[in-house]
């Protein structure tokens, strides 16, 4: 019992600082042109902000692009198609310069760190395969994580994402207010689980399926999303699917530990330059 309370005595010591932080930096946020302050606005009110590659126009994407498709096309081939559950094939890329570069374009992190409102940790990259699924389990289980109190991951489509290859899929953070009944509900749920997600028919007894947004979208969709705020999922498919996910954090984090496999040896690392100049970008 007594270090119970001395843990929740450390957390609310740790969170009241954190909320004075933010208060202290509030001052000294980068500014954000119009279209910019359109993507902060979306992300402070549903948690999630949909565009595209072409509409960001970000000065690094085409060369990300063709580091993308020449990794993705060097991807072995992981022979799990007898296995019921297949889980992702992750390559952490972090170390390749087209990538980063992206990842640290100046108006991304000034959009990040608006959103987060503090000093912004880049972590990584990794490059990651989806596959057929009948049923679900890992990350296709409704989910929030846990690195950070509000933390940015980027999601881009490497091919054209529709039902059949299962996009995306969110709650609005506006049905999922802190401490609102709906909040209390699918987090109690989430307890349960140890944190391991929950299904489409434990967060449908809460939230109708009619409110829930899937993001479908051609090549080149950017899905920009606060994964702990607002609760996710990838949802079951019948195609495989390949994206880019990209990881931001205040700097340093609430949980260090959680960040440090966009760098280390938990996935295969990708470190060597890439031949991207020699790939044709299909969009």
């Amino acid at each position: 019992m007594l270090a119970a309370i001395k843990r929740k005595i450390t957390t609310l010591h740790s969170d009241f600082e954190y909320y004075v932080a933010r208060w202290k930096h509030s001052r000294n946020l980068p500014a954000l042109e119009g279209r910019d302050r359109n993507i902060l606005n979306a992300l402070k009110k549903d948690g999630v902000c949909i565009t595209t590659l072409a509409e960001l126009g970000l000065n690094s994407s085409s060369e990300l692009l063709k580091a993308a498709y020449h990794q993705l096309s060097q991807m072995e081939n992981p022979n799990n198609d007898h296995l019921d559950e297949r889980l992702p094939q992750i390559y952490t890329v972090t170390g390749l310069p087209e990538f980063y570069a992206w990842g640290i374009e100046k108006r991304l992190l000034n959009i990040i760190e608006n959103y987060i409102g503090l000093p912004v940790a880049f972590h990584g990259v990794h490059l990651r395969k989806d596959f057929k699924s009948k049923h679900q389990f890992g990350t296709l289980l409704w989910h929030s994580d846990a690195e950070d109190r509000r933390i940015i991951k980027i999601f881009i489509y490497l091919n054209d994402v529709e039902e059949k290859t299962g996009p995306f899929e969110y709650i609005p953070r506006s049905l999922t207010s802190l401490f609102s009944w709906n909040y209390i509900q699918l987090y109690y749920k989430l307890w349960k689980s140890s944190y391991m997600g929950i299904d489409d028919e434990q967060v449908k007894s809460v939230i109708p399926k009619s409110a829930w947004k899937s993001c479908p979208g051609p090549a080149g969709t950017v899905i920009i999303v606060d994964t702990k705020n607002a609760l996710h999922h990838g949802t079951v498919r019948t195609e495989d699917r390949s994206t880019l996910f990209f990881c931001y954090t205040a700097n340093p984090p609430e949980r260090p530990d959680l960040c440090t496999q966009y760098w280390d040896d938990t996935y295969p690392r990708v470190e060597l330059p890439s031949a991207s100049d020699e790939v044709k970008v299909p969009i």
